[in-house]
């Protein structure tokens, strides 16, 4: 294994976090995360953004506001 560098493992992060990339490529970048704080900090943050996206998909809107939402869609229809 070697270290990849910052460019790469910031290139292909996206693909690393989600296991897209192949088993040398991911020890590759695994070893370099481990020796960069900077490129640690780029992981965490899209970790957490990946994280925070997924929950908010889970979440279904309140009932009040979908009825409001396809109740203002039906006006705007209407007048079109």
């Amino acid at each position: 294994m070697s270290d990849c560098g910052c460019d790469k493992a910031r290139r292909d992060l996206e693909e690393y976090l989600r296991h897209e990339v192949c088993k040398t490529q991911h020890a590759d970048i695994r070893e370099h995360l481990a020796n960069c704080p900077d490129c640690q900090n780029e992981a965490l943050v899209a970790r957490t953004l990946t994280e925070v996206v997924a929950r908010a998909c889970k979440e279904a809107a309140p009932e009040e506001l979908r009825d409001q939402v396809l109740s203002r869609l039906r006006e705007i229809q209407q007048t079109h």
